[in-house]
């Protein structure tokens, strides 16, 4: 019996005004190669974040859809929260 830990971004989608990046990790258990068990996690890149430390699939969706004018206007987004 051999037990797998398999996690995969399974879904990278792009959503909202500020191009937020949503990737989907699906973490699957496997047992002789038979899956017994899986789960997801999501997180999100917002413009501004480091994102040097992901995949180069995410980091290649970030380098074009976080362009400097999403950066200013999330960042004046969030001035305009702070402010309020």
């Amino acid at each position: 019996m051999t037990l797998a830990k398999v996690v995969t971004q399974d879904k990278i989608e792009i959503v909202g005004d500020y191009k937020a990046v949503q990737v989907r990790t699906r973490t699957s258990i496997q047992e002789d190669g038979v899956e017994i068990s899986a789960n997801f996690h999501r997180y999100i890149i917002m413009p501004g974040d480091d994102y040097s430390s992901e995949s180069t699939e995410v980091q290649a969706i970030c380098g074009v859809v976080h362009t400097d004018e999403v950066k200013a206007a999330y960042a004046a987004y969030l001035e305009a929260q702070t402010s309020a």
